[in-house]
């Protein structure tokens, strides 16, 4: 690495790491000292966040991929790094953005790579986050709503200009199925580079929002009667080295190559097992096991099962060579989204397990019966089902598994514990 770099427009670097909980974690750096930094790291008490350390452990190092840093478009002199952690020197292996190094690494040795392109939906709420910020943004239908999308054309376009700025190549901006609830789309890419790029995006949406007195939030269902923020994913892979997808059917009289029905076959095998970590809270399961809202429909998959160009399933493939994994949601650890379909998947390749059948009807309205393909109803039976998925844990990494089943199961122990209303109310007079 070049240990010696000038950014002169730069008076600040965002060394910026994502832990277990997705949640982001900085340190502000004048640019004079990011030199001293490059081969080192900026230091972190690494007990201070979700990564399964204790206040006797020596300092967390993240140190800078300098190929991933972004200047601020909306503070210029600032720029944003993710880094990469290490502790006495060596890379944390609970850390989510080497779990999903490792595995792409895996991947490379296999001769391709993943490439992905998210849906991150959002809502934008008043500045104290309790309702939607557009008090007239009360159609029972309002996707696509023009009046809708335009009162809040500042605020979007703002977004979708930086993005396009960062070379991004944003192509559409939608008012999505929930009042108050947007979507920015922008070109997919190597499955390092969207998880870089999703996690900078939630910090650029929310900054943006705050700038014009509002608060963004990618929360799976901050509202009961109202459709939540899901995060679908698409995904192909593509030959190492060559400008070949590899789930293309070179006759295109299947949806899926042989080898991307292979590699879907992994991720129906072991979805009841991530769903623990594409729908990491006590609200994602709000989301995905919902009665349903007011515009008529959650958008969420209850099974596990694919289909063709149909979105009431948890796989949909809208063409050749791509699918839509439909289940994860905005509370979703950006690199272990990526992390967990690339596991999922390499398994089904290398285990060639039977791909269930392909559906074919409306599941939001004639749900499969069939009780062994249903999704999790909530967080502790989700993480249950990773706790004994032996083949899939050691796929994704032993040392991250643990770490994660740790701190989830103590957060649901928690949730477990609290009083709520609906206990008093139902049973005070009994």
């Amino acid at each position: 690495m070049n240990n010696s770099i000038k950014f002169p427009e730069v008076k600040y670097w965002l060394f910026s790491y994502t832990d277990l909980f997705g949640y982001q974690r900085s340190k502000l750096v004048p640019s004079q000292a990011v030199n001293s930094m490059l081969d080192t790291g900026a230091g972190f008490a690494g007990f201070a966040s979700w990564l399964d350390l204790t206040p006797a452990d020596g300092d967390l190092m993240a140190i800078p991929d300098l190929n991933s840093s972004i200047i601020l478009p909306w503070k210029r002199e600032v720029k944003w790094v993710a880094c990469d952690l290490f502790l006495n020197g060596v890379a944390l292996k609970q850390s989510p953005r080497y779990v999903l190094k490792c595995i792409d690494e895996e991947a490379r040795n296999n001769n391709f790579i993943m490439k992905s392109g998210v849906e991150a939906e959002f809502f934008l709420l008043d500045e104290q986050g309790k309702d939607i910020s557009d008090c007239q943004d009360q159609s029972a239908k309002p996707c696509y709503d023009q009046m809708c999308l335009m009162r809040r054309y500042d605020v979007i376009s703002e977004i979708c200009n930086y993005l396009n700025e960062m070379g991004w190549e944003a192509y559409q901006n939608d008012h999505e199925d929930a009042n108050g609830q947007f979507e920015i789309n922008w070109k997919f890419d190597h499955c390092i580079n969207t998880a870089d790029k999703h996690t900078f995006f939630k910090f650029l949406v929310k900054s943006v929002a705050e700038k014009y007195g509002l608060k963004a939030t990618f929360m799976p269902k901050p509202f009961k009667k109202l459709t939540g923020n899901g995060c679908h994913l698409h995904v192909s892979c593509w030959e190492l080295n060559n400008n070949k997808c590899l789930f293309t059917d070179s006759k295109k009289e299947e949806p899926l190559s042989k080898f991307g029905k292979n590699f879907l076959s992994g991720i129906l095998k072991h979805a009841k097992s991530f769903a623990a970590i594409t729908n990491p809270t006590v609200n994602s399961f709000r989301r995905i096991n919902s009665v349903s809202t007011m515009s008529g429909s959650t958008w969420a998959p209850t099974s596990v099962s694919w289909t063709g160009n149909n979105r009431t399933h948890m796989v949909r493939i809208p063409e050749n060579g791509r699918f839509e994994l439909r289940l994860a949601d905005g509370a979703v650890n950006p690199y272990l989204l990526q992390a967990v379909v690339l596991s999922a998947g390499l398994l089904g390749l290398k285990e060639n397990y039977i791909l269930p059948k392909q559906m074919l009807t409306n599941n939001f309205e004639e749900k499969i019966s069939n009780k062994d393909v249903n999704l999790p109803i909530n967080l502790g039976e989700a993480l249950n089902y990773f706790s004994v998925d032996n083949i899939f844990r050691k796929e994704i990494g032993n040392d991250f598994s643990s770490s994660f089943l740790k701190l989830k199961t103590r957060e649901w122990n928690e949730y477990l514990s609290q009083f709520s209303k609906w206990e008093f109310k139902n049973t005070l007079d009994i």
